[in-house]
């Protein structure tokens, strides 16, 4: 690899992962129209949550179903607990896919905390010089609630088929 194309992987690499750090503050914040700024038009976000399965399309749609789900709670928090980002999807220099593990941290108006794990998968694609969420799969991966609840990982996603 020329020190060239290794240079543009790290770039590619950190504006992925400043995408996926911008939608952490923009969940965390509640600010749902900001997902218009990180989706494409045409994102699909695909979620399993274990005990039920949807399918949402575009970023007002994905935002209206976030905050919905979020305002029971007088806090809330997204975190990233670490990713892996796989540039050159099917050899495309404008496509990339990421695994990134995530918790929310969470507190009701009457104190009930509570923590979920959960893990995405993603395309990215590059448009107009910048990167943009494509396409989300998420999975449940565990709960704490009483009794805590632990969830088999999506092993049949890995990031090079994405």
């Amino acid at each position: 690899m020329t020190d060239n194309q290794r240079l543009a992987d790290a770039l590619d690499h950190s504006e992925i992962r400043r995408l996926q750090d911008a939608y952490a503050d923009t969940v965390s914040r509640r600010q749902w129209g900001e997902l218009a700024d990180l989706f494409l038009p045409t994102v699909v976000l695909e979620l399993d949550l274990r005990d039920s399965t949807m399918r949402l399309e575009g970023p007002d749609e994905i935002g209206e179903f976030i905050g919905r789900s979020v305002a029971q709670f007088e806090f809330f928090q997204f975190g990233i607990l670490g990713t892996r980002v796989h540039l050159r999807s099917n050899d495309d220099p404008d496509a990339a896919s990421a695994r990134m593990f995530m918790t929310e941290l969470r507190q009701t108006p009457a104190g009930h905390w509570s923590q979920v794990y959960g893990v995405y998968h993603d395309k990215f694609v590059r448009l107009e010089n910048r990167w943009w969420f494509a396409h989300r799969t998420y999975h449940s991966l565990a709960r704490n609630h009483q009794p805590a609840t632990v969830f088999e990982f999506p092993h049949h996603l890995r990031l090079e088929d994405l």
